[in-house]
């Protein structure tokens, strides 16, 4: 228990009086040990009858970054469908209570590049895109790109000398997305790291709804891609998964996706940069780094293709 927080004692020991109706003592209690986890803090509980809980506590200030009623919207949903571990007890604060997985083992990028996992990943992710639901809880990256540029003016904090240049080109990507595929908002986890897969006894589940809301699917497949540092050949192992087919302009979706979410990262991470200092200005650096990659990688392939841009 060294790693236990113990002012979260008091707090596990009041939710499960309150919520569960239990004690938590030596007597009802075997073990309690603190899973991972940066924003907030989660336990593992394992009672003298078996059962197995975890407890989240939520980090200080995350309710000034996080909105608990949309993510409690998208984690009821995601347990719904099977997605992730069944919800008991869902608080505003934050505070969280659900059946812990069974054999549960956190994702490393690399077991997320196993073919079997890939084939998982893409079918979880099609669950959830295509549920057919409507959250109401928006992402809307590039309303968000702008509020981080906003912040990041006032902060005073130098963008990258071709950052103008760059954000053109990104844009020219979105319209052409726009008018060639059209997009269509369903419900996305938006934040899938390596860390937020927990391979099960039975299957494969997607934990942590924070940053989740109504958004273009692909954003997910992207994500999971750069996280787990995919290659061209897992990458088309993925898309042929989740679509069924090789489709060439939904590659090309595919490829400005991940042009997408590392713009809206680096931007956060320039608007973090007064907080987090050298180490997010390095994090912002690699991502801008792979940004730009992957704009020369879209500029050749769409040649290819004769994309009219």
């Amino acid at each position: 228990m060294s790693e236990i927080v113990e002012t979260d004692l008091t707090l596990i020991y009041k939710l499960a009086e309150e919520v569960l109706g239990m004690t938590v003592d030596a007597n009802t209690t075997r073990e309690i040990y603190r899973l991972g986890g940066l924003t907030n803090r989660s336990y593992h509980l394992v009672f003298a009858d078996g059962e197995e809980l975890v407890m989240r506590i939520p980090g200080e200030g995350t309710e000034t970054i996080i909105d608990r009623k949309n993510e409690k919207i998208s984690t009821e949903l995601a347990c719904e469908l099977g997605i992730d571990a069944k919800l008991i007890y869902f608080g505003a604060d934050g505070s969280k209570i659900s059946k812990f997985i069974p054999g549960a083992i956190t994702m490393t990028a690399d077991r997320l590049r196993q073919p079997e996992v890939i084939r998982q990943v893409a079918e979880v992710l099609a669950k959830i895109h295509h549920c057919g639901r409507d959250t109401g809880v928006p992402f809307k990256v590039f309303t968000m790109a702008e509020q981080y540029e906003g912040i990041i003016t006032d902060l005073n904090v130098d963008l990258f000398e071709d950052y103008e240049q760059v954000k053109a080109s990104v844009s020219q990507i979105k319209g052409w997305l726009d008018q060639a595929i059209k997009p269509s908002l369903q419900p996305c986890h938006n934040d899938p790291l390596c860390e937020n897969w927990v391979m099960g006894k039975d299957k494969l589940y997607l934990v942590d709804w924070e940053y989740a809301g109504m958004n273009d699917g692909m954003w997910d497949l992207a994500a999971v891609s750069i996280e787990a540092e995919y290659d061209a050949e897992c990458d088309r192992q993925l898309l042929a998964a989740y679509l069924g087919e090789d489709n060439q302009l939904e590659a090309m979706h595919f490829l400005a996706s991940k042009i997408f979410v590392d713009y809206l990262w680096t931007l956060w991470a320039k608007a973090r940069v007064p907080y987090g200092g050298q180490a997010m200005e390095d994090w912002a650096q690699e991502r801008y780094a792979r940004l730009k990659k992957f704009l020369e990688e879209f500029s050749v392939r769409a040649g290819d293709l004769s994309l009219t841009l």
